[in-house]
């Protein structure tokens, strides 16, 4: 929690204002009563109707103060809050960014979703109704018991007998709620996941007709979220019958006293209503208070998640050095490499060894679960090797810092992954300032010449996911947009797969003939894409079974061979 107080540092004008102007409106609505006092012993007692006009236009102007400080103290807190949950938001998303995969994967995109959209949120509105709320309704039922102690002190211990039990109830409530409050929000994480596995499967759902299934399960789960939620709102609905109950029976006490007391002569007619007041404006302030309670144990709950994110610390550490690239020589090695997933029982990798200069292709291939795509999430530094060294340019990986880093390395997923906007805004993604012929170029290699054909060309807009493309024209696109920054090794991560055999040929052609300097990293399924490849790696369960070149491996790995014959019987049936 005092992780998230840093970002109120900026607003402490707001955070100081706000309650001031509050307490002045509390001030003045502890006067009426007193006034409403003097009209009734003063003004009606002696009929005096130019005293009872003085005193109702007092009334008036102390409401009018009282609702012009109450609108500037809604100011200063909507201020204050909204800037605070901008701040939060944007502190939370920048440092998401700055997360290593191994954080993003335990802790989960559904979830860092729901923290940095209704967490924030819920702490941006804690913030907004404490200004609003804290300061005014202690300080009305503090006031209120001064000024009933002035009155009659006797009296005013039903006040002091009050105040602790509803104190007391406010306690067992909020000691209730916070970890239901907790609960439920991570239940609503699952629902979150849930509902984004669905929604980006719908296809795979719809193929093998899961929908009624499907739909059960999200209703057991909101079903399992309302019941929680139900169970928070029981305890919840407590607070307002139970306080209005005892606050009800105070006033029942006050005026079965303070009658007595006027029949007695020691307290006049007025002095009572204002003791009522008082006791009316202690109910009030307690029910804004409950009403408050539930509002801060659901922003104490978020904010305690959202200062989880915040206090996570990235396992992989920044480099202080930039990567200078030599103008030739050894470019990548991989020294008895290994690596293995958190909370993973085998290696994903283990023992990986090989050495590329620049301008080398370098092919890795083999079956499904083999570590592929992990070995290229290495090269990027996605994930740290477990075992090992690597080093690009001469030098040891984690010395250099990441965004650097990032630069001279042009990665395309296994998974195409476009995003909402034109075909020219996906392409800056690698460099901001590229000139509209170098994208032009990165199309023309890429074999991405469809965006020329569409109707707007480089202006066409993209919806989300690109999904008004094929899976081929993303494919090309993101191989485009890799090209487009000029790195110095790209890494193709089966990112051809959409692609027919031609087309394949022709982009494997553009790279080797208008990339000599580039340094190339393709990972395919297909032995045939890979066979021109100046090194290739055998990967099986983890471990390099062979790597050579297509003549070597075509005579001393079986694994390479099994492959390279499936492949091309297969073709010669097709």
């Amino acid at each position: 929690m005092q992780k998230l107080l840093k970002f109120l540092k900026p607003y402490k004008l707001e955070l100081i204002l706000g309650p001031c102007f509050k307490l002045l409106e509390a001030i003045f609505e502890l006067i009426v009563p007193v006034v409403m006092a003097r009209i009734i012993d003063n003004g009606i007692a002696n009929q005096d109707e130019n005293y009872i006009f003085r005193m109702c236009g007092l009334i008036v102007i102390l409401g009018i103060c009282g609702l012009c400080f109450a609108l500037t103290c809604q100011y200063f807190a909507a201020r204050c809050a909204f800037r605070y949950g901008s701040d939060l938001r944007k502190a939370l998303y920048e440092h998401i960014n700055r997360l290593s995969e191994t954080e993003i994967d335990r802790l989960g995109t559904s979830t860092l979703i729901n923290r940095i959209t209704n967490d924030v949120t819920a702490s941006q509105s804690g913030v907004n109704m404490f200004i609003r709320l804290a300061s005014r309704a202690p300080f009305l039922v503090i006031g209120a018991v001064v000024m009933a102690l002035i009155i009659d002190a006797k009296l005013a211990l039903i006040f002091l007998i009050i105040a602790p039990i509803v104190a007391l109830l406010l306690y067992f409530v909020m000691n209730r709620t916070i970890p239901l409050y907790t609960r439920n929000q991570k239940k609503l994480d699952n629902i979150a996941r849930h509902t984004g596995e669905n929604l980006d499967g719908i296809r795979v759902i719809r193929a093998f007709a899961r929908q009624k299934q499907e739909t059960q399960i999200f209703q057991e789960e909101c079903a399992d979220l309302e019941q929680s939620m139900i169970q928070v709102g029981k305890i919840s609905a407590v607070l307002n019958p139970l306080t209005f109950m005892i606050m009800n029976l105070g006033i029942v006490a006050v005026l079965w006293f303070g009658g007595i007391h006027v029949n007695t002569g020691r307290l006049s007619q007025g002095d009572l209503t204002a003791f009522t007041n008082y006791m009316t404006q202690i109910l009030l302030a307690m029910i804004a208070l409950a009403n408050l309670i539930v509002i801060l144990t659901k922003a104490q709950a978020s904010s305690l998640r959202v200062a989880e994110i915040l206090e996570t610390k990235s396992s992989m550490q920044d480099g202080e050095e930039f990567p200078e690239v030599p103008e030739s020589g050894e470019i990548l090695s991989f020294s008895d490499v290994g690596f293995s997933y958190a909370g993973a029982g085998d290696k994903a990798l283990e023992h990986i060894s090989f050495a590329l200069q620049k301008g080398q292709t370098l092919g890795i291939i083999g079956g499904t679960g083999s570590g592929k795509s992990t070995l290229a999430s290495l090269i990027s530094r996605s994930y740290d090797a477990t075992e090992g060294e690597i080093r690009i340019f001469g030098k040891n990986i984690k010395n250099y810092q990441l965004k650097a880093l990032h630069r001279k390395i042009g990665n395309v997923p296994q998974k195409a992954v476009l995003f909402t906007g034109t075909v020219a805004e996906n392409l800056r993604l690698a460099d901001e300032n590229i000139s509209e012929a170098d994208m032009h170029q990165a199309i023309e290699i890429a074999q991405a010449d469809f965006v020329n054909s569409l109707q707007y060309g480089l202006d066409t807009h993209l919806v989300q996911s690109g999904r008004n493309l094929s899976g081929g024209q993303k494919q090309r696109l993101t191989i485009a947009r890799a090209l487009a920054g000029k790195p110095d090794i790209l890494i193709l991560d089966d990112s051809m797969s959409a692609l027919d055999y031609a087309t394949d040929a022709r982009l494997r052609h553009a790279l080797k003939n208008q990339c000599q300097e580039m340094t190339k990293i393709i990972i395919s399924q297909r032995a045939t894409s890979l066979m021109n490849a100046d090194w290739i790696l055998v990967l099986d369960d983890g471990k390099c079974v062979g790597q050579g070149t297509h003549e070597m491996l075509m005579q001393n790995c079986d694994i390479y061979q099994e492959i390279y014959h499936s492949q091309m019987q297969s073709g010669g049936q097709k």
